[in-house]
């Protein structure tokens, strides 16, 4: 079946209006940035992690914390510094002296939606601490592997890796976020009426959820339902394999992110209220899914004069054929 004849029927006018809803709850925090709102959303409904890179005072945090407020479900905290340790992510066995017996404490990590702020100000250490419930939605302990609630997804915030005090996250954990959003400076008037709601208390504090758990658990099970068409697979895979040809990379996009590219495609195209996946809904998430996955030959967080990854991703996208 070609691309053109795709049905062009929308998805579930329910669903569609829970998203539009969830949408609209957001945005009404988070002035003047529709399409990083989009992504987020989109990230959501992918069952994906999501880390917000910006410089500070931006509004990471607030975006964040506004995802978490929006769906009903159990929200943690946790402020990466320094000194945090594993155990202070993961939980730790303790021993009670009343029962004699040895019980597992569970960290903040048992959660629907955790905050990670400022991750990067961690320790390698700490940060590995998260691999295994990122990827594979659990943990484990002194030898026992502890289911996570679901869903489960993490909202990381960090900062630009020239800031003092911050550790490089390692690829292994870069690749296990969906997509990497950065906030940019707001206008003039968005500033203006960022100024304006927060005069007297912070509008976030009075979200009220948009999306109960059973309601998101039914929505990130109709973006398996999104039909991508086989041309359409086919471009997907030759960005893919283009960028570990590119000769401004040292390594291109493994296959898990080209399975995390598959699922925000269809996402996206749920969010845009349709059943199926066009070219379109690629390109508007291939940047920020695609360009932390990516090993550029200048050290990350470097100026040197060569092409960033966000750049090379553009560039890839730019000279690949769009399927007709």
């Amino acid at each position: 079946m070609s691309l053109l004849s795709a049905s062009t029927m929308p998805a579930d006018r329910q669903d569609l209006d829970l998203i539009r809803d969830l949408r609209r709850t957001i945005e009404s925090v988070i002035v003047g940035k529709t399409d990083v709102v989009k992504l987020g959303v989109t990230c959501l409904l992918a069952r994906g992690h999501v880390l917000l890179e910006d410089i500070p005072g931006i509004g990471k945090t607030a975006l964040a914390r506004a995802l978490a407020r929006s769906v009903d479900g159990l929200f943690r905290r946790l402020q990466f510094t320094p000194d945090l340790l594993p155990s202070d992510v993961t939980g730790l066995t303790v021993f009670d002296p009343q029962t004699r017996e040895f019980t597992f404490k569970p960290g903040p990590v048992f959660t629907n939606l955790l905050l990670a702020d400022e991750i990067n100000r961690a320790t390698p250490r700490t940060q590995s601490a998260l691999l295994e419930a990122m990827n594979e939605q659990k943990v484990s302990v002194d030898g026992t592997t502890h289911a996570l609630p679901s869903p489960f997804m993490v909202i990381a915030t960090q900062n630009p890796l020239e800031f003092t005090g911050t550790y490089p996250l390692p690829e292994s954990q870069l690749d296990r976020f969906l997509m990497t959003l950065r906030m940019g400076y707001p206008t003039l008037e968005e500033e203006r009426q960022i100024l304006s709601s927060r005069r007297a208390a912070d509008p976030i504090e009075s979200l009220k959820p948009a999306l109960t758990v059973p309601e998101l658990l039914r929505l990130c099970g109709r973006v398996d339902q999104v039909r991508m068409d086989d041309a359409l697979t086919t471009y997907l895979l030759d960005l893919v394999h283009r960028t570990r040809a590119d000769k401004a990379l040292l390594a291109g996009v493994s296959p898990r992110g080209a399975l995390h590219l598959a699922r925000a495609v269809r996402a996206y195209a749920l969010v845009e209220g349709r059943d199926f996946a066009t070219p379109d809904d690629l390109k508007a998430v291939a940047v920020s899914v695609l360009s932390h996955r990516v090993i550029e030959r200048r050290a990350r967080g470097t100026a040197d004069g060569r092409p960033s990854a966000a750049q090379v991703i553009r560039k890839i996208l730019q000279e690949t054929p769009v399927p007709q």
